[in-house]
């Protein structure tokens, strides 16, 4: 597990030597210069900046405010709502601080595969500067290559890129270790000391220094958000003994090249590299970038399914790529999304020096939303001290908003993108949510009470056809639209009507004992019931499974057998725009396109095509 997980969770964090010291001494002309002090100076701020957010911040504290198993801001803020249940204005906080969070981790997942492949087929250009006018055409094929795999799930992916990145971050310690060895000196920019002096004798240098420092901590956001992929502590093995000692020394013989041939400040990556090896590195750092997109790609669909599960998002696509691990999953629409855009970026951008412009403030916006919400949680999660708190956020918050302050200088030259690409995922996620409120306030008038429905029925006396109808339905409040459509146009009723809603708790899995409440609505012998069935957020919602499950477990007063030929009835309508109050009219434009584009429920559910009907009347928002 630890070998996969290095395939799929650390491609990101683990290729930023590619370009992170090269971009800091490329930065505004040069204003880091390659003495002692600058270089021990930027090495020290890289080291502990990797302890303070990733080895201490993410592996030592983050990972234990999983959601049973689930990473990722989504999951934290869902975490976070749970424990502040009772005190409903601090909940719709955490669910706002959520989505940008999760909507800035869009925008890194946009840029990262560009960046990331880039940057290690731009070593042709110190291999064989003949072939350097095709590394943007040799870029596209690879991440066509990396989009298209995808459908078959990341445990495969991971297992296939596991080695490889073994070898890749075997590479970079022993790329580092001739370097360090032969000027043990460089050691000394590990020392604290040094960040604190350049600091303080550069502080308009090291300001803009921060903007490109934080590429050294890309990918510990993907990092946490794969972690129900794979699970905690595969990771941080994985992370100890192997990547964090790789990546602390290969930046440390990238520092002392610097130091000692200050013209290697070009590319200290490659550099660092001997002539006769350089070509090979090549071709394993561009395996090693593509592994590197992997991680937020994979992070973006377990981000988007909790999304869709807390109703954020629209209902998409969702298909299980593991039968033993519930997180491996693939999802076609975000990841043709995710295909336009990193193609869109790259072919703007055209180079990996570029592009590190539009990079970082969406990274550094995406941690701080992390701190923010570790904050929140750390008191009613582990009972910490005032002051513990106040120590997290001043160390990690402080840290964090200074990258992200190093950043802002960006947005005219290029972070703008980022930025636009969070604005519009948070206009989508929404106008989703606010539609969906509108669309129950009028679809609840049109409903009418159920209660006030059976009475109607009994009193009817309908004729009863064999069988089982069941009628998936938010609530027992209000009368299934098919359900009044069936009654009303067929004037029949199945023997057993069993009105299933479906609810999303905010946690990744509800065991079986826990998933169902039913109710016989008043009566015991009309076989009218309620059925109440809870979903994690990371659980596939099947209907007729969870229906059979719910025999098995004598929630149901029926035979398991009898679903095999039960019918289903979906309450769908048109959606039509009014000129109600509520919403402005782009926005109700804007959810009709989401609506009509959602998954089709039916799929969805896992309802059987053949024995599945749609009935019902107009909504209007």
């Amino acid at each position: 597990m630890s070998i996969a997980a290095l395939g799929v969770v650390f491609g990101d964090i683990g290729t930023s030597p590619l370009y992170a010291l090269k971009t800091v001494f490329l930065l505004d002309g040069g204003a880091v210069r390659a003495n002692e002090g600058d270089v021990f100076g930027v090495i020290s701020l890289m080291f502990w900046s990797i302890t303070i957010i990733v080895s201490i911040k993410y592996l030592g504290i983050l990972m234990r405010a999983d959601n049973d198993g689930e990473g990722g801001v989504m999951a934290l803020a869902a975490l976070a709502q749970r424990l502040y249940a009772k005190r409903a204005n601090r909940a719709g906080m955490l669910l706002v601080i959520g989505i940008v969070g999760v909507s800035l981790f869009y925008g890194d997942s946009i840029i990262t595969p560009a960046i990331s492949v880039l940057s290690a087929v731009e070593g042709l250009q110190v291999t064989v500067p003949a072939v350097a006018h095709l590394i943007v055409p040799i870029s596209a094929v690879i991440l066509i290559i990396l989009f298209a795999v995808q459908r078959f799930g990341t445990g495969k992916v991971g297992v296939l890129f596991g080695p490889v990145m073994v070898l890749w971050f075997v590479v970079l310690a022993a790329a580092g270790l001739g370097m360090v060895i032969q000027y043990p000196s460089v050691l000394l920019g590990l020392s604290p000391t040094y960040a604190v002096v350049f600091i303080v004798q550069h502080p308009a240098i090291s300001f803009i220094a921060l903007g490109a420092v934080v590429l050294v901590i890309t990918g510990a956001e993907a990092l946490y958000a794969d972690m129900g992929h794979f699970g905690r502590s595969p990771i941080r093995r994985a992370w100890f003994f192997l990547v964090f000692p790789a990546l602390t020394i290969n930046y440390l013989g990238q520092a002392a090249l610097i130091l000692h041939h200050p013209a290697a400040k070009a590319n200290p990556f490659f550099l660092l590299i001997p002539e006769w090896g350089r070509l090979p590195v090549v071709i394993l750092a561009t395996v090693a970038t593509v592994i590197a997109s992997q991680a937020v790609i994979s992070g973006a669909f377990s981000l988007t399914r909790q999304a869709v599960q807390l109703g954020l998002l629209p209902p998409l696509t969702i298909r299980q790529t593991s039968k033993r691990e519930g997180g491996q999953i693939y999802l076609p629409a975000v990841n043709a999304l995710l295909f336009i855009g990193v193609m869109t970026v790259m072919l703007a951008f055209g180079s990996s020096e570029r592009l590190s412009t539009a990079y970082g403030i969406s990274v550094t916006g995406a941690l701080v939303v992390d701190t923010l919400l570790l904050v929140l949680v750390a008191r009613p999660l582990w009972q910490w001290a005032p002051w513990k708190i106040a120590a997290a956020a001043i160390v990690f918050g402080g840290l964090e908003l200074a990258f992200l302050a190093g950043n802002l200088p960006k947005i005219l030259n290029g972070g703008w993108v980022p930025l636009l690409i969070a604005a519009a995922v948070i206009t989508v996620m929404t106008t989703w949510r606010r539609g969906r409120q509108l669309v129950q306030e009028d679809r609840k008038t049109k409903e009418g009470s159920l209660a006030e429905f059976i009475e109607d029925v009994r009193a009817q006396n309908l004729p009863r056809v064999p069988g089982i109808g069941i009628f998936p339905h938010p609530n027992k409040d209000s009368t299934p639209l098919a359900l009044r459509a069936n009654v009303k146009h067929n004037h029949v009723l199945h023997e057993h009507v069993i009105i299933v809603s479906i609810t999303t708790a905010p946690v990744p899995h509800v065991p079986t004992w826990e998933a169902y409440a039913y109710d016989d609505l008043g009566y015991v012998d009309d076989g009218i019931e309620h059925l109440t069935i809870r979903f994690g957020f990371s659980d596939e919602p099947d209907i007729p499974r969870a229906l059979r499950a719910a025999c098995y477990v004598g929630v149901l007063p029926l035979d398991a057998d009898d679903f095999k030929e039960a019918s289903y009835f979906i309450s769908r309508g048109a959606i039509r725009t009014t000129k109600k109050t509520g919403m402005v009219r782009w926005r109700r434009s804007l959810f009709i396109a989401l609506a009509h584009n959602a998954a089709d429920p039916a799929a969805r559910f896992g309802l059987p095509a053949l024995r599945t009907v749609t009935m019902g009347s107009d909504v209007e928002i």
